[in-house]
């Protein structure tokens, strides 16, 4: 029995092939050490949270700006959910009683109510890249914990610390692929 056809290919679009002129290992290098200048401000900033969204502009494909608007509305909604935790944290953690015990039984079920909500939130189409909104989860725990932000121990300081830093990433990775100036080889015809 013969197949029919719609005349539609379902091969991928031709990519161009690049050539590099600098060495992106280079390039990101050099943008990598730029990190110690942007988080060794008096403001204490926490350069590698660049690296966390810088490395997952390429978890999803390398450099777009449809990845990036993703990253950028998925983060902050993480780090949001993680500082909820820390100000529910700060503010009740003891309202099970002043034992470690009683203590972690309320953080435990902080992060599980919040964490579920997180994951619930991934539902709505505009916040839908989960791993983005763990990004900065984890980000957020990291600055906070860490003791980084223009004022150290202030859960909203490590909020907009995290959120700027984190936004830079996809900037980052385009740079690090723009960089490298490359020049398109043309395929012998």
């Amino acid at each position: 029995m013969a197949e029919a056809t719609t005349g539609t290919s379902t091969a991928a679009p031709v990519t161009p092939v690049l050539r590099e002129r600098i060495p992106h290992e280079i390039v990101a290098s050099v943008l990598a050490a730029t990190t110690a200048f942007v988080g060794g401000t008096a403001l204490h900033l926490p350069p590698w949270a660049i690296f966390i969204s810088w490395a997952g502009m390429f978890l999803m494909g390398g450099p777009n700006l449809a990845g990036a608007r993703r990253l950028w509305c998925a983060m902050p909604v993480g780090s949001t959910y993680a500082l909820l935790i820390v100000l529910l944290e700060t503010h009740a953690g003891t309202a099970f009683g002043e034992s470690q015990l009683a203590r972690n039984t309320f953080g435990a079920l902080c992060i599980l109510v919040l964490n579920s909500a997180l994951m619930y939130t991934g539902r709505v189409r505009f916040f839908s890249l989960i791993p983005g909104m763990f990004f900065g989860f984890a980000s957020y725990f990291a600055t906070f914990f860490g003791g980084f932000g223009f004022e150290a121990g202030n859960p909203w300081a490590a909020w907009v610390c995290v959120v700027a830093m984190n936004a830079l990433g996809p900037v980052y990775a385009w740079l690090s692929m723009r960089l490298t100036f490359p020049v398109e080889i043309k395929s012998p015809s």
